[in-house]
This record gives C-alpha cells, structure tokens and sequence, in this order.
C-alpha cells in the first residue's frame, strides 16, 4: 500500500466525503433551543420558567393534545417570563412545554397586498388564496431623521366640501377623527376612502365590531376602491396582542408603499381600541395604572405609532393618515382623546347635536382645527375660512337668543350678519354621502358664499 494512501479511503470509498460534509456542518452555528415550562395563567397571561427570549420574540406552547399555542414575550421579572396568546388557548395544562422559536413577528410586504384582507398576524381572510409577497418588513418600522422628512406644503383633495375648505389637509399630514358612537365617523371614513386622491389606501380595523369589516369593504370601498387597498381587519372578539398587531401590520405595509415612492392614505379604526388592547395587555403583566386606569405604556405607544406616519425622505412618497379617536360619552377630556390630540397634526370633532339634527358630515368647525393650514392655503382661502368660522361661532353663541325672539335686530352688526349668512354656511357645510367635492369645488363654494349678490337677508322669526 503507497504510503499516501489512507486505508479508511479503501475500505470505506465514501468515508471522506460524509466526513467532509458533517465538518461543515459543525462550523454552522446552530443556536441551542431551550424549552420550559408552563406555570401560570391568568387571563390570557401566561407566566413561564426555564426559558430565555427576547421582547416581542415567538414562542410555542405545546399542549397535551391539539395545536401547538403561538404566543409572544410581552415582559419578564426574574426568572419568570411573560407571554400573550395569538390565539385561543384551549386545551393548555400545568406544566404545558414551551419553546422559544427565536423568531419575532415580520409584516408582509409586496403589490400583490392590494386587494387582499389580511388578519393581525398578516394572514389571509379572504379567499383569494395564498399571499405571494415580496418581501417581509418589521413590525416595528423604521427610523427617520425628522430633519431628512419633506415638509408638508400640497393640499389633498378628501372630497369632502367642509374638510378642504375649512379644515384643508396637507399630504402627509396626520389628523384626528374624534367622535362619540353613532356620529357618523365610520360614514366620514367611508367618504374619504373613496374620494381621496391617493394611489394606495390602507384600511386598519381596530377592535370594532365584526360584522363592520364585511359592510366596509362591499358597501364602502366596493370593487373599484378594493383593487388599491389593503385591509387589515382585527375585531374585537381578537386578543389584545392581534388588536395591537393589526394597527402595526397596517402602519408597516403603509410605510412600504411609501418607500415605494407611492401616495398613501392611512385610515385606522380606531386609535382607541389600540390603546385599550395595549392597557390589557400592561395591566395583565403587572404594570400600576397612571391615569384613568390607563398605565404609562399606553402613552409611550401612542406617539411610536403615529409618528410612523408622514411624508418619508425628500422625493420619496408620503402617508396621511386619519386616525379615528372614541371620546367616551362625547368627553373631549378623555385621557387617550387628550394624549391623541397632542400628537396629531389637527383634529376634526363631530357634533351629537349636528347630527341628531340630521346635519351631515356633523363636523363641529368651532372644535376644529388642521394645524398646517396656514402652510399649505393661500391668504385669501385663510381669510375667508377665518370669516365663516367668526361668523358659524357667533350665531352659535347666540342661537337661544335668537331662536326665543330676543335678539332684537340691529343691536349688534356682528350677530346682524352671522343671521344673514347662518342658513347659507349650513348649506355650504352639509353634504351628500353619494357625493364628491373636489378642492376646487370647495374654494369656490367658498368664495360664491361670500358674493353679497347671491346673500338675502333672513327674517329670524
């Protein structure tokens, strides 16, 4: 036998070859997966040892029998590590093993989004098949230096005479839509969705009853509007961690449309319920309350949401974003409506009383505001906006005198005049659902309100 020659090689022809390979194999890092146990549940807490994962990191608890339960890291305290379900949790036992997957939730991300319904955790509930995505973005966004962002200087047609006249949005900017229950928000939504200028529209319902989802999606955006938007439904009947997913999964796919370089409108259903799953969630782990019951977390998440949103680096595309905001019993001082207006860039508040009226959109202008309106209007749109505000606000101050005959005419100019154009300025405010009002539409309904020519005096009695 020559001497070079290795005797495992004759005996063995393959040996060298296998060994390779499970050299190879040795050289990969594999990391170590250890499991626990399952200690405690509480709720839809569940309280684990033995394991280490990060925040926000996946794990399986593996019951008896059934289904492995998904479940993420949502706190820790010593030893002891804190996980809430994605899903139901029957059939979990005492000592039930849990397994990190060393893995933490992505959003998909891709065109072949649009026209699809997705769940929090990014899956299908259509039936439109499976999604093939481009791409998968993190949940948590992505950083933006605000000095790298565009400003907001081009109005946005949203269709709506009161909204572009009165209270005009800026693309990229972020409002508030605070509203009691049956105001009239969903139907506001409705009609922005379907006539503002945008090329993708992403749709996230948060918390809100089940039966809406369906209704929003045939009767509101239809198939024309459907074909450019994704819907991100998690209703209420979801987890507190599903609830808080779905308003991130639709924050990131509109960020990736963004990055695209496409105009994207952000409509979210409502920030509230965004807020209650996040005070669920805190106060099960152990987190004090704060205000109203509401732990300090629930107003760290607030702005990390919100301020997702926005125009992206100069040349690149934008998100505006209405952010629907429950003020629970019509209290415009509720914490989350308080903190939600801070942040946002305007709030637009609706009126019970315009809509018990029957006044549609039951926009309340006196309560109103869009913060970059002055950045984004002409002075001479600034003014005449300014004047019917003076006016709609005088002769609201002064209705009881006015409707019981007290007022006496002539005693006041200001009061003389908001009489006169009262009825025209409600007119000019109402407006059909079935109905668009383009921007140039408003300004000029706008300046025609104003022409004294088409003005007659009205006789208060």
């Amino acid at each position: 036998m020559p001497d070079n020659e290795n005797p495992a090689e004759i005996i063995f022809p393959d040996m060298s070859e296998r060994l390779a390979r499970c050299s190879k194999k040795l050289e990969k890092k594999i990391p170590l997966s250890v499991s626990g146990k399952l200690t405690r549940m509480v709720g839809l807490t569940l309280e684990a040892i033995g394991i280490q994962a990060v925040i926000g990191g996946r794990c399986l608890v593996v019951p008896p029998v059934g289904e492995p339960v998904e479940a993420e890291v949502v706190g820790f305290a010593g030893d002891k590590t804190y996980l809430m379900p994605t899903g139901d949790i029957q059939g979990l036992v005492p000592n039930a093993k849990v397994i990190p997957t060393n893995q933490v939730c992505e959003a998909p991300a891709g065109m072949a989004l649009l026209g699809r319904v997705l769940d929090g955790a990014g899956r299908a509930l259509d039936d439109k098949g499976s999604l093939e995505v481009d791409a998968k973005v993190p949940l948590s966004g992505r950083f933006i230096n605000p000095l790298a962002r565009h400003p907001i200087d081009t109005p946005l047609d949203v269709g709506v005479a009161a909204i572009n006249s009165m209270l005009t949005v800026g693309r990229g900017q972020r409002m508030g839509l605070f509203a009691g229950s049956g105001v009239g928000k969903s139907v506001l939504l409705g009609m922005m969705t379907k006539y503002t200028t945008a090329d993708v529209i992403v749709v996230g319902l948060i918390g809100e009853r089940g039966r809406e989802v369906k209704e929003f999606i045939e009767n509101i955006l239809g198939d024309e509007g459907m074909a450019r938007s994704v819907v991100i439904a998690t209703p209420a009947d979801n987890s507190p961690l599903m609830r808080l997913h779905g308003a991130m999964l639709a924050t990131s796919i509109a960020e990736y449309f963004r990055d695209q370089g496409l105009q994207v409108l952000l409509l979210m259903d409502s920030l509230t319920r965004y807020a209650q799953a996040q005070r669920e969630i805190a106060l099960a782990i152990g987190e004090p309350p704060a205000t109203k019951g509401y732990p300090p977390s629930v107003f760290a998440k607030l702005p990390q949401l919100v301020e997702r949103a926005g125009n992206g680096d100069k040349g690149g595309g934008s998100i505006t974003a209405f952010y629907t905001v429950l003020t629970e019993g019509d209290d415009q001082q509720d914490p989350i409506a308080d903190a939600a207006r801070a942040i946002l860039d305007g709030h637009i508040v609706l009126s019970r009383g315009l809509a018990e009226m029957g006044h549609y959109p039951a926009i309340d202008i006196e309560a109103s505001i869009s913060r970059v309106m002055n950045e984004i209007v002409t002075p001479e749109h600034m003014e005449l906006a300014r004047h019917l505000k003076q006016l709609y606000s005088t002769y609201e101050q002064n209705r009881d005198l006015i409707s019981v005959g007290a007022y006496s005419k002539g005693s006041n100019p200001k009061i003389d005049e908001a009489m006169i154009y009262y009825p025209r300025i409600m007119d000019f405010l109402s407006q059909n659902i079935s109905e668009a009002v383009q921007f140039e539409q408003s300004l000029f309904g706008l300046n025609s309100l104003f022409q004294k020519s088409a003005v007659q005096p009205v006789d208060p009695a």
